[in-house]
Parts: C-alpha cells; sequence; structure tokens
C-alpha cells in the first residue's frame, strides 16, 4: 500500500516529502482518497515511464556499403566515417555489406570494417586505393551470405533474409530469424548498383525508408547523358556533349571520330555515362588520344559522354562544387573550389594523391555564389532529386561563364570529402548533417505513405 507522502511526483524521479496537506493550497485527504490519489499517481509515473522509454528508444539505422561497383574502396571510406561519426546515443547502427560479388553479408566482420580495423592476419589499415587491404572486400568474405527478397515486412521495417545453404545445392530455406531489421538504411553505396536506382527499387519494393534520393532521382542522376538532357529542359547552363555508344565505337570507330570532332573542339573529356568518382574518366588534347580514351571509357558502361573541354587548349577550367540538402525545400551550401594536383579532378587526385586543395569557401564574387547556390537546388529538383545531393559546376577561367557539370546524388560522405565539409562551413558539423540526412529519409518516407496505389 502507497500512502500519499510516499508517491512519486509523473516525471521526476525523487519521492515527495511533503504530504497532501503539506501543499499549500492542497485540501485535507481522507484515508480512501489519499490512497486513490496515490495510486493514481503511481499510475500516472508508470505510463510516463513507458513513454520516456519510447521515447528514447533507438532509432535502428542500417549502413549499407561496399557494392559490386567500380567505387567499392570509396564506399568502404564513407561507410566507415558516418558509422564513426554517428550518434550511438540516438541510433542502433546495424552494418550491411555488399562484397564485389554481390553477396549481401551481416557480421561482425562488417562492423570491423565500418571501424577501419584490418583482419587479425593483416595489421594494414583501410584507406582508399590500396589493393591489397579493399578490393575484394577481404573481411566480408568471413561474414554469412544471405539473399534479400524484397518482402515488405507488417511489423517494422526489414529486408528478410533467405539463409543460402550450399550443401543443399542451391537450396534456399527461410530464416526469417535472420531478418535485417531496421527502421531506416543509410545505403553509403557509389555508382553502379547502389547510385543508380537499383538499390532503391529494391527498398522501395520492400517499404523501407531510405536516406538520399528515390529511383527516379538517384537513376537520372547517374547517367550523365539523360542528366544533361534534363539539365537543357530546366534551362541550366552545360557544356557541349556528344554521347556514343560502345557498340557503335566498335562498329565503326572513324564515323565516331568524325561525329565527335564535327561537333566538339579538342580538349575533350571522355566519361563513361554512369560511373562516378571520375573512374574511366580521360582528357583528350588531340586526335590520337581521342581513341584510347573512348576505349578505357568503354570498359565501365556502353553508353560514353564526350564533353567540350572548358578553357581551352591553354587554361583549365575552375571546378566549384556546391552540396544540397533537403526534400521538397532543398537548401545549398556555400560552395567550394576544387584545385587539383593533376590537369584535373581524376580518381587518382581524389583517393590517391595528396596534391590537390580545397578551398572553402571558393574565391567568388557575392553574386557568382549565389547564382551557385540558385543553380545548385535547381538541378537537385531537375533530376527529382531528395536528401542530398553534391552539384559539381566548371568556370570559365576567361570569362567566368559557369557551367553546370554534373550532380552527384550520394557524393563521397568521408569526414573529409567535400559534400560535408562544405556543410560544416555552412554552420552543420558531420554528425548533425548525420541527423539530418536520416530524418529526411524518413520525411520523405511518411510522405510517400500518404500515397493511393488501390482505387
Amino acid at each position: 500500500m502507497f500512502r500519499a507522502s510516499d508517491a512519486k511526483s509523473p516525471g521526476r524521479g525523487g519521492r515527495s516529502t511533503k504530504s497532501a496537506e503539506g501543499y499549500s493550497g492542497v485540501q485535507s485527504l481522507s484515508t480512501r482518497s489519499a490512497l486513490l490519489a496515490a495510486h493514481r499517481l503511481t499510475q500516472c509515473d508508470k505510463n510516463y515511464g513507458e513513454v520516456g522509454s519510447a521515447w528514447m528508444k533507438k532509432i535502428r539505422v542500417g549502413i549499407l556499403f561496399g557494392g559490386r561497383s567500380g567505387e567499392h574502396e570509396v564506399s568502404l571510406l564513407s561507410a566507415a566515417s558516418v558509422f564513426n561519426a554517428i550518434d550511438k546515443n540516438k541510433y542502433e547502427v546495424v552494418p550491411v555489406g555488399i562484397t564485389k560479388q554481390g553477396r549481401w553479408l551481416t557480421s561482425a566482420d562488417a562492423e570491423r570494417l565500418l571501424q577501419g580495423k584490418a583482419p587479425d592476419h593483416d595489421s594494414r589499415q583501410l584507406r582508399a586505393g590500396d589493393p591489397d587491404a579493399t578490393p575484394g572486400a577481404a573481411l566480408l568474405a568471413k561474414g554469412e551470405a544471405v539473399v534479400v527478397p524484397p518482402e515488405p515486412q507488417r511489423q517494422g521495417s526489414s529486408l528478410t533474409a533467405f539463409e543460402t545453404d550450399a550443401r543443399a545445392a542451391g537450396l534456399t530455406r527461410r530464416a526469417a530469424d535472420r531478418a535485417i531489421n531496421v527502421d531506416i538504411i543509410f545505403p553509403v553505396l557509389h555508382g553502379t548498383f547502389g547510385e543508380d536506382g537499383t538499390i532503391q527499387g529494391l527498398l522501395e519494393l520492400a517499404d523501407i525508408p531510405y536516406v538520399g534520393a528515390g529511383v527516379l532521382g538517384s537513376a537520372a542522376g547517374m547517367d550523365k547523358d539523360i542528366m544533361k538532357s534534363l539539365f537543357r529542359s530546366a534551362g541550366l547552363p552545360i557544356v557541349k556533349h556528344v554521347t556514343v555508344l560502345r557498340s557503335e565505337w566498335e562498329t565503326n570507330p572513324k564515323k565516331i571520330q568524325r561525329l565527335i570532332e564535327s561537333k566538339l573542339k579538342y580538349p575533350v573529356f571522355v566519361k563513361p555515362a554512369n560511373l562516378g568518382s571520375s573512374v574511366g574518366i580521360s582528357k583528350a588534347r588531340q586526335r590520337k588520344e581521342l581513341g584510347p580514351a573512348i576505349k578505357e571509357a568503354a570498359k565501365f558502361d556502353r553508353k560514353i559522354v564526350i564533353e567540350q573541354g572548358v578553357g581551352g587548349s591553354n587554361q583549365k577550367a575552375r571546378e566549384i562544387e556546391c552540396s544540397v540538402l533537403g526534400n521538397d525545400q532543398p537548401k545549398a551550401s556555400v560552395p567550394g573550389e576544387i584545385v587539383p594536383g593533376k590537369e584535373f579532378y581524376d580518381y587518382t587526385a581524389k583517393y590517391l594523391d595528396e596534391g590537390s586543395q580545397l578551398i572553402i569557401p571558393a574565391k567568388l564574387t557575392r553574386a557568382e555564389t549565389r547564382k551557385i547556390q540558385e543553380l545548385a537546388i535547381k538541378a537537385f529538383q531537375a533530376v527529382d532529386c531528395s536528401g542530398l545531393a553534391r552539384v559539381d559546376f566548371l568556370m570559365d577561367p576567361k570569362n567566368r561563364k559557369i557551367y553546370v557539370n554534373e550532380i552527384n546524388t550520394m557524393p563521397g560522405f568521408t569526414a573529409i570529402s567535400m559534400y560535408p565539409k562544405l556543410w560544416a562551413a555552412s554552420g552543420l558539423a558531420y554528425p548533425d548533417l548525420i541527423e539530418r540526412l536520416i530524418e529526411f529519409g524518413l520525411e520523405r518516407h511518411r510522405e510517400k505513405k500518404k500515397n493511393q496505389y488501390s482505387v
């Protein structure tokens, strides 16, 4: 039995040291009334505790990393940074790795990989471009393989796992107890099979909230040819370009060469249409360099984009970048500038060499800064992006004309990558940026749940 004087105040941890009569303005209670009051206070305290417990429940965030693309190693670095910076008091992190062969793995080794720890037999630390430590995601190979069907779950959000039994000659059995139960997925996947709408489609089918652009925005943002078409339709300034297919080049390379030279002047940049982190990109200064550049790009995609170089043969274009954050009402960060240690900001300059400089904020006039921010938001909206994106610009050094070059819907996300650094310079710290992105992912999912799919 409780007495009124023993009851806890709702929401407070200490006991009341006064009887009901001791409080000013409170009338004396009969024994029965006091007991009823005490019961109500106790029940209230219990309910408050349950609400507080629910409120304090951590959000389960699945960090999805690795993947089959040529940017596998970059993904490992980005995911490791997110894992280390995310607020563990608010979020429960579930690391989910994908090997270069496409195997989905969840294991303690996946977490070790995100923490940058090498296997017990190898003391090397994870770093970008280390072909021995990262290409095969050796740590992930120790994990347990799961096949993930796109099956929505009624209770909570999860990716239901199917356990693969190699001894059963391909026969699979359901392993519901091994479902990847999460509230939201943070797909820190760069390039093909991660940033191109494929993983987003899987998560949509499974009805799982996720960070970043949806299927359309991701696919359009990955394909440089489609992206440029959307930019042009939105009235954004872009450089001249030509798109050719690998099969066309293989069938009649001389015809393709004539086509390119009739529309563009050297130097030109040759790129795979569907890849990021400057993988497979080359600069062709003259005709003899064009063929090898196209062959290099054709290793990575069937569609090849050739762009007019900005600045001519004697001067390099200024490379300006701007980060965008939000859903229906996106905001732009302060712009930054990349000064490559090499002739342009390719994969080696980004991740291996230390000669490149990041200038934040970029040395621009107020009008130029404002214009770049406005163009960045328009580019974000042109491809129906959401969550986050980094928009890259080229500025002609002669006349300071600004061109929208491309959009990256899941840019490099290490603590020293340009996207988070630009937001840090704008007043949003890296851990807070991660929290905002998770909030925007949940917001987008709630908005989508308002849709009606049947009549």
